[in-house]
């Protein structure tokens, strides 16, 4: 689960980041009453952005300065109703803005292969890591924490040293450091990212300037499956760019992931479902979904997944895998038929259900006239030949 902005430096703050204050705002007037109070506070602009799920928002003219309220009041009513990436705006961010002397790129992630949470730096902040490990892979330096001791004290300024810092920033960098490893932990996080980390010169009364490290931005993606552990981060979710289809999907229980092909997939188990996918591409097909409908599903499950697959203009015919345990065949198949006479468009379908109550489904599936296959080669190839006659 992604999260904006602010939600994530919320995050960062419980940690005892460094994070500057910023408010959100959801119209013009929101804006300028945000910039007022900053402005008032002795800031000489304010930093408007907008709120998206997405990167390259400045390029997309979605970051930008204003120096009163009447102008950040004019950046507020054009960033918000933009569109950036097919995604509206919504809501923006207003912060004081910083004076900035360098950037920084600071992230934990998961490695999986070495199964541990690894931190990234790097000396090219402010812009997306993904063009760094591009254009300048050596940029970007790389530690593994401890899974049991965490990010060490000596590992976190190994990296800040890689990047250039020394002290007295050097100390600060150690505590961001692992502050983020922190916040990856207590929030079962996949990704804490803070790009740029800014060095930034912070002015006194007589003009005199001190240098500190600050988080000027945070992005930050949640692990689904550990949000059980964490009810209070499910306010954080943003429905508003949510894919109404994965919102469908998280609300029946099932796992869902959209791919590029033509065969719509619905099967019970991960392993089968990989297993489906592998065969229909073996036989000369493209999968349209990854689709686990889980143990035990009901009719009501199997009718919603079903309205999930052929929600996919491309799909021209669907495959359902079904190995029944506690999954009842019976009731699968049920679905299937109470889905096929409600479904808008016609498209062919191949069912396999062995296990659990296979007969009865078998005796249902065949009464309602639909294609079936006795093992899951014959399936995947049944399914292929579908797929492409219909694509004549």
């Amino acid at each position: 689960m992604k999260i904006q902005e602010a939600d994530a430096k919320s995050l960062l703050l419980a940690q005892g980041l460094p994070v500057p204050p910023w408010k959100v705002a959801r119209t013009s007037a929101e804006v300028a009453a945000a910039a007022m109070s900053f402005l008032d506070a002795g800031a000489g602009k304010v930093v408007i952005k907008a709120q998206v799920l997405v990167g390259g928002r400045g390029k997309a003219g979605g970051v930008k300065l204003a120096g009163s309220a009447d102008e950040a009041a004019d950046v507020g009513s054009r960033i918000l109703g933009m569109d950036i990436k097919g995604i509206t705006v919504r809501k923006v961010l207003v912060g004081a803005a910083a004076e900035i002397v360098k950037e920084y790129y600071l992230g934990a992630i998961i490695d999986r292969a070495s199964r541990c949470i690894v931190l990234m730096a790097s000396a090219e902040g402010g812009v997306e890591i993904e063009e760094v490990a591009r254009q300048n892979p050596g940029a970007i330096h790389r530690v593994s924490a401890d899974p049991l001791l965490g990010l060490l004290a000596f590992q976190a300024r190994a990296l800040g040293l890689a990047i250039g810092l020394r002290d007295p920033l050097l100390t600060p960098f150690v505590e961001i450091a692992q502050g983020l490893y922190a916040t990856m932990k207590a929030n079962d996080a996949d990704l804490v990212e803070v790009n740029p980390l800014a060095i930034v010169a912070e002015r006194a009364a007589d003009g005199s300037a001190t240098q500190r490290l600050v988080c000027l931005d945070a992005k930050i993606t949640l692990d689904d499956s550990g949000l059980a552990r964490h009810p209070n981060l499910e306010a954080y979710r943003d429905l508003d760019e949510e894919d109404p289809t994965d919102a469908e999907a998280r609300r029946l229980g099932i796992n869902f992931i959209h791919l590029d092909g033509t065969i719509g997939c619905m099967v019970n188990g991960a392993g089968l479902a990989m297993t489906t996918m592998d065969l229909v591409k073996h036989y000369g097909g493209e999968p349209a979904n990854f689709l686990d409908v889980g143990g035990g599903a009901r009719r009501e499950t199997v009718c919603g997944a079903m309205e999930l697959i052929l929600a996919d203009p491309h799909v021209n015919a669907i495959l359902v895998n079904i190995f029944g345990g506690i999954t009842r065949g019976d009731e699968v198949a049920s679905g299937l038929i109470e889905a096929r006479a409600e479904q808008k468009r016609e498209v062919p379908m191949v069912v396999r259900i062995v296990g659990t109550n296979a007969v009865e489904a078998a005796r249902l599936l065949t009464e309602a006239n639909f294609e079936t296959a006795a093992s899951l080669d014959e399936a995947a190839e049944k399914a292929v030949a579908l797929s492409k006659g219909a694509a004549r």
